[in-house]
């Protein structure tokens, strides 16, 4: 499975993420706050397994894979 999740998606799951666990671990949330290891894991990979399911893709078309940079057109 390739990456699924672009550069600003990932910047916001990285940060909803990071309070949420940082909550957790001082006490706001409660045991809610670890459920900010799933944006948090998602941001870091840039791999969400739901999107699939769903047909989104946050990260864009993938990059030509042909030698030299220029597409085949023969």
């Amino acid at each position: 499975m390739g990456r699924n999740v672009g550069t600003l998606d990932r910047t916001l799951r990285i940060g909803v993420g990071t309070a949420g666990v940082i909550m957790w671990i001082f006490g706001p949330l409660g045991w809610w706050g670890i459920l900010g290891f799933l944006p948090l894991v998602t941001g870091i990979t840039g791999v969400c397994p739901v999107y699939p399911l769903l047909g989104i893709n946050t990260a864009g078309a993938p990059p030509d894979q042909t030698p030299g940079g220029t597409p085949d057109r023969s």
